[in-house]
């Protein structure tokens, strides 16, 4: 499958979460603990945001994130108050650039690891469900791409708890027709530049692994000697697909079959269902 990281809070330089932590999403991507794969090495790609900008930037690319040169040149640059990272391991489709997450359609940015089980007879089924006016904009070939199209389909830009309950239920019913018992397999992270959501559900119950930070002020107060944490803000919020690293109270465990909203009026969480 794959690995994501996504940040929301204070300015931060890239470097200090891609590369800094003991398990970075670097070091992931040679040695993930928790993921079906322990190398996700078919490409990466980063996005961020920027003050007057009216979307994201994003950066993508084929190789393996632990060996690329510009990815480490960018990272140790990069001031973001809001950004995505994620490394690819393919689930059978092609390792090229527009396959490689996260995928931006305006100001929206949208990651997933999981997998559409039974994708290759479901696609064409799925792409016709994609608004025409938006089907242009499909440039790989990945069921996390679609997923993200028919999310927008179905009301992202309003609704994006809603959008992802219809997305996921149409996958589901569409594989059902098809035959596949378990069609979806998802965690998600989707982003407007504001708030940011982050989803974990599967058909059968038992969903990736995803995880989000524990407040900063409790874990300073917890570990005043930790000298990494001095450099965090107190409003960072990570979302992350495996912990960066042993910190004892560092990492909560997203309950199965849920969303969260990191958004500046207060963080919330809720059960999630398709429909």
């Amino acid at each position: 499958m794959c690995r994501w990281l996504a940040y929301s809070g204070s300015p931060i330089l890239l470097e200090n979460l891609l590369y800094r932590p003991v398990h970075s999403l670097i070091d992931q991507s040679l040695h993930a603990r928790m993921g079906v794969e322990t190398t996700n090495g078919d490409g990466f790609g980063t996005g961020w945001y920027m003050p007057d900008k009216d979307s994201p930037a994003v950066v993508r690319d084929i190789g393996p994130a632990w060996s690329d040169r510009n990815l480490r040149e960018i990272a140790g640059h990069v001031v973001s108050p809001l950004f995505f990272a994620h490394i690819r391991a393919s689930t059978g489709t092609a390792v090229q650039q527009t396959n490689c997450h996260p995928f931006r359609y305006g100001r929206w940015m949208w990651m997933h690891n999981g997998a559409i089980n039974g994708f290759p007879l479901l696609r064409r089924d799925l792409a016709l469900a994609v608004r025409p006016d938006l089907f242009p904009y499909l440039e790989g070939s990945t069921d996390s791409e679609m997923m993200f199209y028919l999310a927008l389909t179905f009301g992202l830009e309003d609704d994006p708890r809603g959008a992802v309950a219809r997305m996921a239920g149409l996958v589901e019913r569409t594989g059902h027709e098809h035959g596949v018992e378990r069609p979806m397999q998802m965690t998600v992270a989707v982003t407007d530049g504001v708030r940011l959501w982050s989803f974990r559900y599967s058909t059968q119950r038992t969903s990736r692994s995803l995880f989000y930070s524990t407040r900063v002020e409790t874990l300073k107060s917890l570990h005043p000697d930790v000298a990494f944490l001095r450099d965090i803000a107190d409003d960072a919020r990570l979302i992350v697909s495996e912990p960066l690293g042993d910190l004892p109270g560092a990492w909560n465990e997203v309950p199965e079959s849920s969303y969260g909203v990191v958004q500046p009026e207060g963080d919330e969480m809720h059960t999630f269902a398709p429909e």
